[in-house]
């Protein structure tokens, strides 16, 4: 192994923007395979005072995602990679295929009112550019592995997002399951990203979409009904019509 090597530090979003690095690699011709990912380890207890003290921290101990519950995130830990290659040289070297990555992108908010109160227009544009210039049509996805941290504001900031941009492609109602795996093991930060691409691929794999869990009334500040989304909150069969692909797609905020 003689390709780059890089340590990526964007927060929370570290881990899928080392992904996303590595596909520019790819795409390029620059590299021929990557190892991307993240790792999270609480070996101190200073991030989680530091983020306590910045009320960023539940007190109930709970990630409720999109639920009116909301108060804040639970920390975990998780340590995950990928192997990446070009479709067409995994395809001829016989590799196992866990799922294809078709596009991605990473962009920034620009100015807000601080790091828990993110960019709607910001987050929409960046979904939109991904759809447009890599030919995806997000009628065509059937999930959504949200960041989802269980916060009241940023919660609702990224559902608004993801529906605007959602509507511009498609009017069809409730038709992706949207969760976040946060509610499951908890926000494992510079992990996150990594820990949702595995959910999905697992997902892929078993057809299978698992749920978010400790939702039971929606966040009052997001308009769930008639969006293209619904909560999903039970183990549910990945179904999708003749001859289409199973497709989720991911984002991650730091």
């Amino acid at each position: 192994l003689q390709g780059p090597a890089v340590a990526i530090d964007t927060a929370c979003s570290s881990s899928l923007v080392a992904i996303h690095l590595a596909c520019q690699g790819l795409w390029s011709g620059e590299i021929e395979m990557a190892l991307a990912g993240g790792v999270s380890i609480q070996c101190t207890p200073k991030l989680y005072t530091d983020e306590n003290k910045a009320g960023m921290l539940s007190p109930t101990g709970r990630c409720h995602t999109f639920d009116d519950r909301a108060d804040g995130f639970v920390p975990g830990e998780a340590v995950g990679a990928v192997v990446l290659k070009r479709l067409k040289d995994a395809v001829s070297d016989g590799d196992h295929i866990y799922g294809v990555i078709i596009g991605s992108g990473i962009n920034q908010d620009g100015t807000t009112n601080g790091m828990t109160a993110p960019s709607i227009s910001s987050q929409e544009r960046l979904e939109c550019q991904v759809y447009d210039t890599f030919g995806i049509n997000p009628e065509q996805i059937q999930m959504v592995e949200a960041h989802g941290t269980g916060t009241r504001l940023g919660d609702p900031i990224e559902y608004q997002a993801l529906s605007r941009a959602f509507r511009r492609y498609t009017d069809k109602k409730e038709f992706c399951a949207i969760g976040s795996i946060k509610s499951n093991i908890g926000h494992t930060q510079m992990a996150a990203g990594i820990s949702g691409v595995i959910k999905i691929l697992l997902s892929l794999k078993n057809r299978q979409i698992p749920p978010s869990l400790h939702f039971r009334t929606g966040n009052s500040n997001i308009q769930f009904k008639d969006s293209p989304f619904f909560v999903n909150t039970k183990l549910i069969d990945w179904k999708v019509e003749p001859g289409a692909k199973r497709r989720a797609a991911i984002s991650s905020f730091g």
